[in-house]
């Protein structure tokens, strides 16, 4: 861990929980994200501590410091920084220097305890499975092409990235209405509604937000080590598994590249196959796109020769375009739809799909949500 103090210099952009900031330091200006709900708003001149880790190991944060904690300039020494209870008695990030107070969804005292209290199953609702957070777009993109009624909830796991409020995906899935309500589940926090697990946390979408299809990733980052178990993609196994334990109907999503650069990436990821034959304990649904060129044979060469189809059924999609995803960009790694067709296109099999799922299901909650006075407006998070 590397913390830095510095001067704030200039707020930048407010979104939600987000505020990008200009700090000053002894090693030169630098750029950083203050959490609302963490510290409070941050203002000119205030004194600041950064967390500087991830930028110096050079990792995947965008060049972005995190404040800690701050100092406001007309607080004395002792007073107090901020004082925001939330009403509730779970804590999320617990026994850290940030643990936060949220008032989760399944208290008795929360927003959908009587709903929550005997809930055991969703009813065979659809549950898309992802392996990446980018996944999301595409797969939310997708439903609202095949049936723009359809109300999509993510349920974002604590494998990666904690605050919702960093994802701008999210916010502007929520702005576009392809995403109509947010869990954050385990340690992840800043959802309309706050989850102990992600099994509580299906139940939630379902029986309080009133969604029609839930959609499961991790928040924005992935760690990876090359290694066969030892990255976030082993979460979207254990989604298969949360999602039976709850009487849903997995959708596991496949990454697939063609452009990679990683052998282990190209074609379809060890990520996938780990999730799918190493970490899912129950079957699921998984879409295969039509590919173009020997991407396609390649793909069902390599599934067919690990053994998925002996675990997990087989959907074939005749999806060949992107669906339009309403102005919300589509990007993952760095990489947009135009570089990697491939890995956009099978996630948006995965939100047809559901789609079909939620069709053949029926209407069966629709006004759950804003029984339970969970926001219906699009201004993020």
């Amino acid at each position: 861990m590397r913390l830095v103090w510095g001067i704030v210099t200039e707020s930048r952009d407010e979104a939600g929980d987000v505020q990008r900031l200009v700090v000053e330091t002894s090693e030169g200006t630098r750029s950083a994200i203050a959490f609302i709900s963490l510290s409070g708003t941050c203002r000119a001149g205030e004194r600041v501590l950064l967390n500087a880790t991830a930028v110096d190991l050079a990792l995947g944060t965008g060049g972005e410091d995190f404040v800690v904690a701050r100092a406001p300039s007309d607080t004395i020494a002792g007073g107090v920084a901020l004082d925001d209870p939330s009403g509730g008695h779970i804590v999320k990030m617990r026994y850290t220097p940030l643990q936060l107070d949220v008032l989760a969804v399944e208290e008795e005292e929360g927003p959908g305890h009587a709903a929550m209290r005997e809930a055991v199953s969703i009813g065979g609702m659809p549950v898309v499975c992802c392996g990446l957070h980018s996944q999301l777009v595409p797969v939310a993109a997708a439903v609202h092409e095949v049936d723009p009624t359809l109300d999509v909830a993510y349920v974002m796991s604590d494998a990666a990235a904690l605050p919702l409020a960093l994802s701008d995906a999210v916010r502007s899935c929520r702005e576009a209405g392809l995403v109509s309500s947010t869990v954050t589940c385990g340690q992840a926090f800043g959802g309309d509604l706050e989850a102990v697990n992600v099994h509580s946390g299906l139940l939630a979408a379902d029986r309080v937000a009133g969604a029609d299809i839930a959609v499961v990733a991790i928040g924005p980052g992935l760690a990876g080590t090359g290694t066969v178990f030892g990255h976030g993609g082993v979460a979207q196994g254990e989604a298969v598994n949360a999602c039976a334990a709850v009487g849903g109907r997995a959708v596991a999503v496949l990454r697939i590249s063609s452009v990679d650069e990683r052998d282990r990436h190209r074609g379809v990821s060890h990520h996938s196959i780990t999730a799918l034959l190493r970490v899912a304990l129950a079957p699921a649904l998984v879409p295969v796109p039509e590919l173009d060129g020997s991407l396609l044979s390649d793909v069902d060469a390599e599934l067919e020769s690990v053994g998925v189809w002996e675990h997990h059924e087989r959907e074939d999609v005749p999806r060949r375009a992107l669906p339009d995803a309403l102005g919300v960009p589509m990007g993952s790694m760095g990489r947009d739809a135009r570089d990697d067709p491939a890995m956009f296109l099978a996630a948006a099999a995965g939100g047809d799909v559901a789609a079909r799922l939620a069709r053949e299901r029926g209407d069966h909650s629709g006004t759950a949500g804003r029984d339970a006075g969970i926001s219906d407006t699009r201004d993020g998070e």
